[in-house]
């Protein structure tokens, strides 16, 4: 009997010893996987800083350097499937008449819908922005939230405008995840997830906050001009040593 219980004890030693010895070793393999990856992510940063580092960036990120947050708010929800050229010309179009949730929501529906048509599903647009503009001045006093929760629960506001309303309007570190800002990070290996909330939540994780206020606006450009979503100008690619090219089956 005594023999069988020393043997119990030892083997129950030996496997808390393995068990001990395997996560060790798995945090050290994390730890460098971590330590390799932020470095990957700090040279690819440094590198498409560097290579777009225009004055001219989209609509919603040249908005920034005079803030007007109900501005943005319109804009980013005209910006949705629509180019970026359409978005200036109609943001423009639409605030010469109405720059005010009031004037949005006073504006007949028709109206509204002939002066940003260009934009593109127009109809859809057009309801969505009297339903905002009416939210904003029924429970906000006609102020645009300075938070995520707030901004969220006004109908139409997804994650990627409130995130765009608080980084570009507001200042505030968050990280603005469109299609570009979701389908690059995967494609180069720094993550693998499948919706843009999930890559928001795991990019926290592993961007340095200084490279927050301008990951957006980067990464559009870089998405829009070579790392397209159907084949990628690889050829063209500042950071192609980095990239694991995941998902690519045809490049230029």
């Amino acid at each position: 009997m005594i023999i069988f219980t020393s043997l119990s004890v030892c083997l129950d030693y030996y496997n808390l010893s393995y068990k001990n010895i395997l996560n060790k070793i798995y945090k050290d393999l994390s730890y460098r996987i971590n330590m390799a990856k932020s470095k990957n992510i700090n040279q690819i940063m440094k590198i498409l800083t560097k290579h777009f580092d225009y004055k001219k960036r989209t609509t919603l990120n040249r908005m920034r350097s005079k803030p007007h947050a109900f501005k943005i708010l319109i804009s980013c929800l005209l910006s949705l499937r629509a180019r970026d050229e359409n978005t200036e010309k109609v943001s423009k179009k639409l605030f010469a008449v109405a720059d005010t949730p009031e004037k949005i929501s006073k504006l007949p529906l028709k109206k509204l819908e002939k002066i940003i048509f260009s934009s593109g599903h127009y109809r859809k647009k057009a309801k969505t922005l009297k339903s905002v503009s009416n939210d904003l001045i029924k429970r906000f006093n006609s102020k645009i939230p300075n938070n995520k929760q707030e901004l969220l629960s006004i109908k139409g506001v997804g994650p990627k405008t409130a995130n765009i309303v608080l980084a570009f309007a507001f200042g505030k570190a968050v990280l603005p995840i469109d299609t570009h800002c979701h389908r690059i990070p995967n494609r180069i290996g720094w993550i693998k997830t499948k919706t843009p909330e999930k890559t928001e939540t795991q990019l926290e994780k592993i961007l340095p906050k200084k490279y927050w206020s301008e990951f957006n606006g980067i990464f559009v450009l870089f998405g829009k001009t070579i790392c397209q979503p159907i084949s990628p100008w690889c050829s063209r690619c500042p950071i192609k040593k980095y990239c694991k090219k995941i998902g690519v089956k045809k490049s230029r």
